[in-house]
């Protein structure tokens, strides 16, 4: 962490540090954008080609493609680039992409609304590392991990709320607003987002030198020589793994295991936003007394157990609660990754690490999400879900041997320096 006048001691609380304060805010508008984005397009596309399933799936590639290919690249660029100066510009190319998608609707061209999704998801892989970067600025590491649980609890009231919003916007106003609504929302938080601190100088002295693939090797290089960031790789591709087998079949647990409609499908979705709401501010308190580490694997142990248990579920009332369950510990998972990434990277690699283990979960979901429905073919759902909760469960187990290990100490900021507010 750098000796930085604007980070905070550890006494002081987090809503009293001015990077803090700012992130929340600009990331509440960032929700809004992102949520109506997903469900009022997911809408319209639907109504547009009547239920087409490959327009559909095609708003899942758009979305999730730039962050398997771009995200080496931005975290990369993030590590050269001004963090603060990063994110503004890019919250302000997604406002300007989206307009120029409302634009081009006007004249009929409905396909355009990929491009607002395809634009924004590529963006985000150059101000997500950004945002990692500032944290470790201007965080203190005593307050990362519970910083950390907040900012999961926000997103996870949008994962409550957000479909609605969405849904709601759309049925409502229909998309010309809804669009309007998402360029608007980004715009507002690229304006937040000059209540940043200034960018530190030395941050950007190899902003215009050296050469950009020496230092995309030296990300994979210092992860593999790091004995914790290699074993949080190999977590990531696991996860991605055993996310991605069970991502589009909770549907079919809806309809085939528990004979209830698809509809019900919100409900399983609502009860794991509000659980993973009520974990996120639980972890608050634990933040200072639990490694990242054992918090991690303690997640994704539970998330096992809760997966295999869905699946073999043929209760409403047993699915529920182990959908609350996986919920309420998920943040676990979360905020012990980014934990973890902060406090065993050195500032100056953040975006490069971020950008180098962000990929193997991707990647990893990215293409089991793409055999999955041939699984359902071949294999009963039953034995999907549990093959998909003991690789989960393989992956909190691979953890194990670094418990012990402990962060390097930081240079910690003068205590007597207060945040501005």
């Amino acid at each position: 962490m750098s000796q930085d006048s604007q980070a905070m001691p550890a006494s002081g609380s987090l809503f009293r540090n001015r990077f803090y304060q700012t992130i929340l805010i600009s990331n509440l508008f960032l929700q809004i954008g992102i949520w109506v984005r997903n469900f009022a397009i997911l809408m319209f596309v639907t109504d547009q080609t009547n239920n087409d399933p490959l327009a559909i799936s095609l708003i899942s590639v758009v979305e999730f493609a730039p962050i398997f290919v771009f995200s080496f690249i931005g975290g990369a660029f993030a590590d050269r680039w001004k963090p603060k100066r990063t994110m503004i510009w890019c919250d302000f190319l997604s406002a300007v992409s989206v307009f120029a998608v409302l634009l081009t609707l006007l004249y009929e061209s409905w396909e355009a609304v990929y491009f607002a999704t395809f634009i924004s998801a590529i963006l985000s892989q150059f101000s997500q590392p950004s945002v990692m970067k500032l944290f470790k600025q201007h965080v203190h590491p005593e307050k990362v991990q519970q910083g950390m649980a907040l900012f999961q609890s926000l997103v996870a009231i949008f994962m409550v709320i957000g479909p609605s919003l969405g849904i709601f916007s759309y049925h409502q106003f229909g998309i010309y607003v809804s669009i309007g609504v998402m360029g608007v929302a980004f715009l507002i938080s690229a304006v937040v987002l000059f209540r940043l601190p200034a960018d530190e100088e030395q941050e950007t002295k190899r902003e215009q030198s050296g050469n950009i693939r020496k230092e995309l090797a030296d990300g994979f290089r210092y992860v593999w020589r790091s004995p914790v960031l290699k074993v949080l790789g190999a977590t990531f591709a696991i996860a991605g793994f055993s996310v991605g087998i069970i991502q589009t079949l909770g549907l079919f647990v809806v309809t085939e295991r528990l004979g209830q409609p698809k509809e019900f499908l919100q409900f399983l979705l609502a009860v794991n936003g509000v659980a993973m709401l009520i974990g996120g501010g639980a972890i608050m308190g634990l933040a200072k007394k639990v490694p990242p580490q054992i918090l991690l694997a303690f997640g994704m142990a539970i998330s096992a157990v809760c997966i295999v248990g869905m699946g073999l579920s043929t209760s409403v009332p047993l699915t529920l609660v182990l959908q609350f369950l996986n919920g309420l510990t998920f943040p676990c998972i979360q905020i012990g990754i980014n934990t973890m990434i902060l406090q065993w990277t050195e500032q100056s690699y953040v975006g490069r690490v971020n950008g180098v283990l962000s990929p193997m979960f991707m990647g990893m979901m990215v293409i089991m999400m793409s055999l999955s429905g041939v699984l359902k073919t071949v294999f009963p759902l039953v034995g999907i879900y549990a093959v998909s909760g003991i690789i989960m469960l393989l992956g909190a187990m691979i953890l194990v041997p670094i418990f012990k290990h402990k962060p390097a100490p930081q240079p910690q900021p003068q205590l007597g320096e207060q945040p501005t507010s």
